[in-house]
This record gives C-alpha cells, structure tokens and sequence, in this order.
C-alpha cells in the first residue's frame, strides 16, 4: 500500500479513538496557523509604520508568533468543543443555513473572549513590549482598530475553515490532504470489503408514509447509521436512494469482526429510538445487507463535480448478494470468502446457503446468512 493509505487508515483510527479529541485537535491546528499568520501581517505592518514615521526599531516576531499561537489554541480548543458538542445535538436537525448563522455568531463570541484574554492578560506583558518602542504605545482607539481587524480576518477565516471541514467531512478522515496531493488521480488497486445496505419494504413504506415522510425516514435512518461508522471503523461510499454502501479496509473490517457487528449494531441503535421513530412514522426501519470482500481500484472522477470512485467486480457482486436477502427471507448474507478470513465469534449464528447463482453472473458463489445468538 502507498504512504497516503497508511495516513487515512491512521486518521481514521484516530479519529474513531478519539472523536473529541479528533474534532478539538483539528480546529487547533487551523486556527494556530491562522492566528500566526495574522500575527506575521501585523508584525510586517508595525515595521512598515515604523519605517514610515521613524519611531524606533521594533522586534520580537518570536513573541508575536507566540501570541498568535496561544489564541489559535484557546479559539480552536473554545470552537472544537463547542462544534463538536452542537454537531451531535443540535445540527442534526438544522438546515446548513441556520448552521452557517449559529457558527458565525458563535465565531463572534468567541473572538471577543478571546481578544479579551489577549488584551486583558497577554498584551501588556508580550505583545505591547515587541510591537512599540517605549517613546510610542498605542492608544485604546488604535486597540479598537486593531480589534476590528481581528474580528474580520476571523470572520472570513471561519469561513474558509468551516469549508474546509465541511469538504473534509464528505470524503472522510484523512482523505482530503492525500487528494490535495493528487494521489488518487490515478487508478491504484486496494483490498476492500463493502456492504450494500438497503431498506427493507421500502416501495410498501413509500406508499404508505408518502415521499416526503418516507424522505424523512430515510434521512433519520441514515443518520442513525452514521452516528456508528467511527466506532466500527466503517466508511461510507456512497447513498443510493434508500440504500447506503459502506466500506472498510480488509484489515479494520475484519479486526474484532467490525464489518459484521456493524450491523447488528445498527439494528441496536434503531430498537434504542423506538419511541422516536413510531412516534414520527409509526414504523420502525429494518435493513437487509449483503457483505463481501475483494480488490477493487480506487480514483478520483469528475471535473464539475469530483468524487473518489471504486470500480471492480467486487461492488457488482456484493450487490446481487444484498439482493437476494428476500429470497431466503434474511436480513445478513455474506460471501464465504469474509467468513474464511474472520472467523466468528460464539454470539453470532451461521447459516450456510450453499452456492448460489447470482443474477448476472456466471460463477456460482457460497452464501452464509448471519444472524445474533
């Protein structure tokens, strides 16, 4: 495997490890490189002043560098949490525009705090001495300025960072910086196991609860599922109407039986919000999966719109798997070849199908259906 798979798989380890710290850790490391790069322009616009009116020398870039560096990390620690905590909760269920407005008004707060400490604090025992002369200081209406221009470089970097994470939550941990150095540009092959997971009676459902409400539902449903890709090391690929592809390298899926318990811990998670979702559309969501594992070529598409693609026979299959789940009347089947390599666990059934002809294909394939003990 190449150098940027081995830093995507550790991200995402990270991050499902630590998805606090993963969260915190991230909004530190832009804001310190932000705030020091403020920090570096106001240092070059106080020698430019000084140059100008001849006032004296002015030093310490270091201290200055230090002071942009503790605020990154106070605003990034402040922020990570506070996101982290709002994301889980109160995002959930908010339009992207109602969340853009709470950010930014947050973004304000905590940049008044922040400059607070700074001015309160940290000014007149680093900053004042490195900036000023003795013969020149500035005046409260010079640190009113001053505050303005850090209340509208932080403004606009909230936004550039905000887009940042919302692209790097689309593709996933550590997937944003290898596509930055165009490492998927070209096909490159890789060992994955996928899972086709799709709602089960859902042209039933749709009929019944209309398309708005059965939009809802499939929304909620997905939800649910995301909340446990961390903690099983899962990667989604790809939503598909009422269907949603996840994915996993070979050896964090098999690891503990990952991409089986997945699963069944999604149907966990669904039986933990049965109030909510009878309540909401007086049914609750059941899903049937097919599960199999094989090489695949990994490449980023797209010009208009750019995606990270996976292509081989492998997809094609574990869909036809999924597919006859109805006609064995099961709600798990996975490829003999998963089981080969995972083994399993005493709480966990097997059903041997024998093999099977899928549709479409001209090899026959064995099928295990599994099930909770």
């Amino acid at each position: 495997m190449g150098k940027e798979f081995d830093y995507t798989a550790n991200a995402q380890k990270f991050t499902a490890k630590y998805p606090v710290l993963s969260y915190v850790g991230t909004q530190v490391n832009f804001w310190m490189a932000a705030n020091i790069l403020l920090a570096i322009i106001l240092h070059l616009n106080t020698l430019s002043l000084s140059a100008t009116f001849k006032f004296g020398p002015v030093s310490g870039l270091s201290k200055n560098i230090l002071i942009g560096a503790i605020a990154g990390f106070l605003y990034g620690s402040i922020v990570g949490l506070a996101d982290y905590h709002l994301d889980k909760t109160v995002f959930r269920s908010k339009p992207l525009g109602k969340i853009i407005l709470i950010k930014t008004g947050l973004s304000v707060i905590v940049t008044i705090l922040v400059f607070g400490v700074i001015r309160f604090f940290l000014f007149q025992w680093i900053f004042l001495p490195s900036m000023y002369t003795a013969r020149v200081s500035p005046s409260a209406s010079s640190l009113k300025y001053l505050f303005y221009i850090t209340l509208v470089y932080y403004f606009f970097m909230t936004l550039v960072i905000n887009f940042i994470n919302q692209v790097n939550k689309k593709y996933g941990p550590g997937i944003l910086l290898p596509m930055l150095l165009g490492k998927y540009r070209n096909p490159r092959e890789e060992e994955r196991i996928f899972m086709f997971m799709d709602l089960k009676s859902s042209t039933s459902l749709a009929e019944k609860l209309g398309h708005l409400k059965f939009s809802a539902l499939i929304r909620d449903s997905f939800m649910d599922i995301n909340l446990l890709l961390s903690a099983f090391n899962a990667e989604v690929y790809q939503y598909i109407g009422d269907e949603i592809v996840l994915t996993w390298r070979v050896n964090d899926g098999l690891k503990n039986l990952s991409c089986i318990r997945f699963f069944f811990a999604c149907e966990q998670q669904f039986r933990s919000r049965i109030d909510y979702y009878t309540r909401q559309y007086g049914v609750l969501p059941y899903f049937k999966a097919g599960l199999h594992l094989g090489t695949v070529t990994v490449v980023e598409i797209g010009e208009i719109k750019r995606d990270i693609a996976y292509h081989g026979d492998i997809l094609n299959t574990t869909s036809r798997i999924q597919s006859v789940c109805n006609d064995y009347n099961k709600k798990l089947l996975v490829s003999e070849l998963i089981l080969e390599k995972a083994g399993l666990t005493p709480n966990i059934t097997r059903e041997s199908l024998g093999m099977i002809q899928l549709r479409g294909k001209e090899q026959m394939i064995g099928i295990v259906s599994l099930d909770i003990a």
